[in-house]
C-alpha cells in the first residue's frame, strides 16, 4: 500500500481540480457549439488565428531575423554561431514531433497550444536576461522546438480534423494570420529595438504570448466533431477525374473511411505509397530556403547597403505576400490537382531568391521579399492540405509527426547553411543559389506525387473510385 504524504494528497486535489476544469469546459464547448448559428470549426479556426497571431510568431526566423545585426553586434557572435540555434532547435523537434503528433490524435490540441503558448512567454522573457551563447542556445533552442514541432503540428492539424470540403479555406484563414502576425511582430519588434533595445523587444513579445495565447485555447479547442456530438464539415471532397491516382500495393488492407468518404490511411499504411516518400523530400527542399531565406534575408539587405530600418521591412512584404498567397492557394486548392500547384509554388521561390540576390534598392528588395513570401504561402498552405488529403484525418497527427522530420530538416539546414557560407564569403549570393537550385528540383519531382488509392475492398458502397 502507498504511503500517504502531503506531496501525494496535493498532487491528489490538484488532479481533482484538473479534472473538474476540463469536464467543464467540455460542458461549456459542447452547449456553445449548439448553440452557435455556424459550424463550431470555425471556432476551432479562430483560435488558431489568435495563436498564429502571437505565440507562433514569436519564435519564427522571421521575427529572430530582426535581432540578427543588434545582438551579434553586441554580443560579439558571428551569423553561424547566431543561427546554429535555430538549426539545433529544429534538430531536437525531430525527437518530440512523433509524440506530440501521438498525443494530438488521442487527446487534441487544447492543452497543448496553451501549454505552448506558456512555455514560449517565459523563454522570450528569459531571452532578454541573456549575455552568452549558451544562454542564448539554452532558452531559444526549446523555443524554437516549439516552434517547429507542437505549434507547426497542432495549428494545421486542427483545422484539418475539422474541415473537408472547406479544408482549404480553413487553412486559408490560418495561412493569413501567420502571415499577419510575421508582418506585424517582426516589424514591432525592430521598432522596439530602434527605441529601447532588443532586450525589451524580447521582453514585451514574452508578455504578448503569456497574455492572449492560453486561456482560449483550454476553453475552447476540440479535438475532433465528432467528440462533441457533430458532424465533420459535411459534402466529401472528391479527387478531379482527370487527375491520375497512385496504385497502392495488395497488401494495404483495412483503410478505413470516415463518415464523409475520406479514407484514413495508418502511419504504415502510408508509408508504402510512393506519394509519401516524394511529399516529404519535396518538403525539406522548400522548407530549407523558407528557413534560410526567412532568417537571413535582412541581413542580406543590410549587407547589399540598404540600412536597417529599410531593410527590416523586407520582413513586412515577406509576411504580407503570405497574406495574399494563403488566401490565392486556398481558392485554387480544390480546382487545381495539389501536385501542380506545389511545383508551380516551388518555381515562384527559386525566381525570387534569385532575384533576391539582384535586390540593391528598397523597391527591388519590397519585390522579391513579397515574391519569396507569395511562393512560401504556397508551400505552407498546400503541404498541410497535401498530407491531409492524400491520408486523411483518423491519424493525421502521426503521420505529420513523422513527416515533420524532413520539413524541420529542411528548416535546420537553411538557415546554418546560409551563415556559414556568409562567414566563408561575405555574402549571401552562394546559399541563394543553392536554395533556388534546390526548390527547383523539388518541384519537378512532387510533379509524381498522384494521390495514393485505396484498394477497391476498402471503398464504401457509394464512393466512385
Amino acid at each position: 500500500m502507498a504511503k500517504w504524504s502531503p506531496s501525494t494528497e496535493l498532487t491528489r486535489e490538484v488532479t481533482q481540480e484538473l479534472s473538474k476544469v476540463v469536464l467543464n469546459a467540455s460542458s461549456f464547448r459542447r452547449r456553445l457549439a449548439h448553440a452557435l448559428p455556424f459550424y463550431y470549426g470555425w471556432v476551432i479556426a479562430a483560435d488558431t488565428v489568435t495563436v498564429s497571431l502571437t505565440t507562433r510568431t514569436v519564435m519564427a526566423v522571421a521575427t529572430l531575423s530582426v535581432f540578427v545585426v543588434p545582438m551579434t553586434e553586441e554580443m560579439g557572435w558571428s551569423r553561424g554561431l547566431f543561427s546554429g540555434a535555430v538549426s539545433l532547435g529544429g534538430l531536437c523537434a525531430v525527437a518530440i514531433s512523433p509524440l506530440v503528433g501521438l498525443w494530438i490524435d488521442r487527446y487534441g490540441t487544447g492543452l497543448l497550444l496553451a501549454g505552448s503558448s506558456l512555455l514560449t512567454g517565459v523563454l522570450a522573457i528569459g531571452l532578454a536576461l541573456i549575455s552568452a551563447p549558451w544562454a542564448f542556445y539554452s532558452l531559444y533552442i526549446p523555443g524554437r522546438m516549439i516552434f517547429t514541432g507542437s505549434l507547426e503540428l497542432a495549428l494545421p492539424t486542427a483545422i484539418s480534423t475539422w474541415f473537408v470540403r472547406r479544408r482549404p479555406l480553413g487553412l486559408a484563414v490560418d495561412a493569413v494570420a501567420k502571415g499577419a502576425g510575421l508582418a506585424i511582430i517582426p516589424l514591432a519588434a525592430q521598432l522596439i529595438i530602434g527605441e529601447w533595445g532588443w532586450r525589451t523587444a524580447w521582453t514585451s513579445l514574452g508578455i504578448l504570448s503569456l497574455a492572449v495565447g492560453i486561456f482560449p485555447s483550454l476553453v475552447l479547442m476540440a479535438r475532433r466533431p465528432e467528440d462533441m456530438g457533430l458532424e465533420v464539415d459535411p459534402v466529401p471532397r472528391t479527387t478531379p477525374r482527370e487527375e491520375p491516382v497512385e496504385e497502392t500495393a495488395g497488401d494495404l488492407p483495412d483503410i478505413a473511411t470516415d463518415a464523409s468518404g475520406e479514407a484514413n490511411f495508418t502511419v504504415g499504411q502510408a508509408l508504402r505509397t510512393r506519394a509519401f516518400w516524394l511529399l516529404a523530400t519535396f518538403t525539406a527542399a522548400g522548407f530549407m530556403v523558407q528557413g534560410g531565406v526567412s532568417l537571413h534575408q535582412v541581413a542580406h539587405y543590410i549587407n547589399q547597403g540598404i540600412p536597417g530600418p529599410l531593410a527590416a521591412l523586407s520582413t513586412g512584404a515577406y509576411a504580407a505576400a503570405q497574406i495574399a498567397g494563403g488566401l490565392f492557394w486556398g481558392f485554387v486548392g480544390r480546382r487545381v490537382p495539389l501536385r501542380f500547384l506545389l511545383s508551380l509554388a516551388a518555381l515562384l521561390v527559386g525566381i525570387a531568391v534569385l532575384s533576391t540576390i539582384v535586390s540593391f534598392t528598397p523597391p527591388a528588395m519590397l519585390a522579391s521579399a513579397a515574391l519569396v513570401g507569395f511562393g512560401v504561402g504556397g508551400l505552407h498552405l498546400l503541404v498541410r492540405l497535401a498530407w491531409a488529403d492524400y491520408y486523411g484525418r483518423q491519424h493525421l497527427g502521426a503521420i505529420r509527426g513523422l513527416t515533420l522530420s524532413a520539413q524541420i530538416g529542411g528548416q535546420a539546414l537553411g538557415p546554418v547553411m546560409a551563415g556559414f557560407l556568409f562567414d566563408a564569403t561575405n555574402s549571401y549570393r552562394a546559399p541563394f543559389l543553392v536554395f533556388a537550385l534546390a526548390v527547383w528540383s523539388g518541384g519537378l519531382l512532387v510533379l509524381a506525387a498522384v494521390p495514393p488509392q485505396m484498394p477497391a475492398a476498402a471503398l464504401p458502397a457509394d464512393t466512385n473510385p
